[in-house]
C-alpha cells in the first residue's frame, strides 16, 4: 500500500525530523512540506494526501484552522503534533486520536504511523467515526482556549499577571478572592463564583464554598470526620473538601492515601 504524505510545521527542524522518518518507510511517499497554515490548506486540497503531520501551533493559522477550513470530514488521515500542551493529549487521548509530543522518539512515531496504516487499511465507512473523533478533540481544544490562561491583578498603581499555572489554591474573601501563588498572595475584586465560570474546570475545582483548588497541586487527599475529606497541596496547605464536592471531585483524580489529620484552614 502505497501512501502518500504532508509534513505541516511551522519549525524547519520539526519538519526535518519527520520526512526523515517517513522516507525511512518503504510505503510512504512524501508529497510536501509546509511552514504555515495557509500554505497547509493549499497542499491538502490540492495535493490529496493520504496522511498529514499537523502541527497544532502555529502562528496565524493554527493547526486547528486548518481543520476547521478543510473540514474535519475531508481532512485526510491526520497526526496531529504539539510541543507542549498536556490538555492536547487529553483530548486526543480520549478521543482516540493520533498525535506526537516534541520531542518525539523514533519508536514513538513508530507506533503513531502503525496505527494511521491500520486505520487507512480499514474500510472507508470508518472515516466517518474518525471525523467525528477528530471534532470531539478539537472542541475540547477550542473550549480550553476560552479559559483564562493568566489573571491580571492590581498591585499599587501596576498590574501584575498571575499564571494559572502557579496558582495553588483561591479562597474567598466576601466580594472578592485571595490567589494563593508560591510565596505570596494575590488579592482580586471578583467574586468566588465569577472567577471559578473562567478557570478550566478540568484544572481547577471547588472543594468548598470558600475554596477552589488546582488541581496539579495537590499531594494528597486523606478521609477526614463524618465522610469529610481533607486535600493537602503541595506547599502543605490542608483544605477540607465538603461532602457534597466529593463525589464530583474525586473523579477528577485517582489516589487517596489513607489517614486524617484535621486542616488548619479553609472553611
Amino acid at each position: 500500500m502505497r501512501i502518500t504524505a504532508l509534513v505541516v510545521d511551522d519549525e524547519p527542524i520539526a519538519r526535518l525530523a519527520i520526512v526523515r522518518l517517513l522516507r525511512d518507510d518503504p510505503q510512504i511517499e512524501v508529497i510536501g512540506e509546509c511552514g504555515d497554515g495557509v500554505s497547509a490548506v493549499e497542499a491538502i486540497r490540492h495535493g490529496s494526501p493520504d496522511l498529514v503531520f499537523l502541527d497544532i501551533q502555529m502562528p496565524g493559522i493554527t493547526g486547528l484552522d486548518v481543520v476547521a477550513t478543510i473540514g474535519a470530514a475531508r481532512m485526510p488521515a491526520t497526526v496531529f503534533v504539539t510541543a507542549y500542551e498536556q490538555f492536547a493529549v487529553r483530548a486526543f487521548d480520549a478521543n482516540a486520536v493520533d498525535y506526537l509530543v516534541k520531542p518525539f522518539a523514533r519508536e514513538r512515531f513508530a507506533d503513531a504511523l502503525r496505527r494511521v496504516k491500520t486505520r487507512l487499511a480499514a474500510p472507508q465507512d470508518t472515516s466517518a467515526d474518525t471525523a467525528v473523533r477528530i471534532m470531539q478533540a478539537l472542541d475540547a481544544l477550542r473550549q480550553r482556549d476560552d479559559y483564562l490562561a493568566r489573571i491580571p491583578v492590581r498591585e499599587d498603581d501596576r498590574v501584575v499577571f498571575v499564571d494559572v499555572d502557579d496558582i495553588i489554591w483561591i479562597r474567598s474573601n466576601r466580594n472578592s478572592v485571595q490567589i494563593h501563588v508560591p510565596g505570596r498572595v494575590h488579592e482580586l475584586r471578583e467574586t468566588m463564583t465569577a472567577l471559578q465560570a473562567r478557570l478550566d474546570p478540568r484544572r481547577f475545582a471547588r472543594v468548598h464554598r470558600s475554596a477552589i483548588i488546582n488541581i496539579q497541586r495537590i499531594k494528597t487527599i486523606d478521609p477526614w470526620f463524618n465522610g469529610h475529606h481533607v486535600v493537602t497541596m503541595d506547599n502543605g496547605q490542608q483544605l477540607r473538601m465538603s461532602r457534597y464536592q466529593n463525589d464530583t471531585f474525586l473523579r477528577l483524580v485517582t489516589t487517596q492515601r489513607p489517614g486524617s489529620q484535621a486542616p488548619d484552614t479553609a472553611g
